[in-house]
């Protein structure tokens, strides 16, 4: 069963001008015995929820009826469920904008994802990635990299090397919605400390690929703010630098 919650405390987006994100909730809060009466710890997403209240910060402060704000979701997508009511007050506790929470299980968070209209959802969990891109619905993994990440900018990291390898035809109409709405949100603000930052990096091939990737994110309405080359270099190093929230890859973009 499925059960949407509104939070009161937050604004109300229009979500179908807002870009809409779904977080799992266990990347947001840390599972503790509840029992123990206290709120729960936070997790591995705190710098992204951070970082896209900074950008929806911004956008008011410059036009108080921007509509092009992240909507943003948190989705249980496991037996925590039953903790409603404690997933509620620590969210509030920690002063985090979460407009909706929506309470589901294993076999049915995907149909959450699909009523309130997700066009991003995001886990630590590879399998709920997968089920969520089977239905058609954007998906990317937050990885070890999203404990260090920038609270004061959201850092958004294109990458030629799929992070999630199965993507189904159905998803080009929402990739191509959000990207669309990210690069307009992008162009919001100037080249000069922007809440928002697109990357772009290239793990294999040369100068080409790297070009030929660009035109396509602008053929999509997206500038990039920073582009890397890799020509097959290790990865890792270049992610500790870059920091992204999330990364999405090139079968999430046709």
């Amino acid at each position: 069963m499925v059960s949407t919650i509104a939070n009161v405390d937050v604004k109300q987006k229009d979500s179908s001008q807002a870009l809409v994100i779904a977080i799992s909730c266990s990347a947001v809060l840390e599972d503790t015995d509840e029992d123990d009466g206290k709120d729960q710890s936070l997790g591995a997403a705190l710098p992204l929820l951070e970082a896209l209240q900074t950008v929806n910060q911004h956008l008011v402060a410059a036009n108080s009826a921007e509509s092009l704000l992240f909507d943003v979701l948190l989705v249980t997508t496991d037996e925590r469920q039953q903790q409603s009511a404690r997933i509620v007050s620590s969210t509030k506790h920690h002063g985090l904008e979460v407009s909706r929470f929506c309470f589901s299980g294993r076999e049915d968070f995907v149909e959450s994802l699909l009523e309130n209209q997700v066009q991003l959802f995001l886990t630590a969990e590879p399998k709920e990635a997968a089920q969520a891109l089977q239905k058609g619905i954007l998906s990317a993994l937050l990885g070890h990299q999203s404990w260090s990440s920038p609270s004061e900018q959201l850092r958004v990291l294109f990458c030629d090397k799929d992070v999630i390898t199965t993507t189904p035809a159905n998803l080009a109409p929402a990739t191509q919605r959000f990207w669309s709405q990210l690069g307009a949100m992008r162009e919001r603000f100037g080249v000069l400390d922007s809440p928002v930052s697109i990357l772009v990096m290239t793990a294999h091939g040369g100068r080409q690929r790297l070009g030929d990737t660009l035109v396509t994110l602008r053929s999509h309405g997206v500038n990039a703010d920073e582009a890397h080359c890799l020509a097959g270099a290790p990865q890792g190093p270049v992610l500790d630098l870059l920091r992204p929230h999330f990364l999405l890859g090139d079968g999430d973009l046709k």
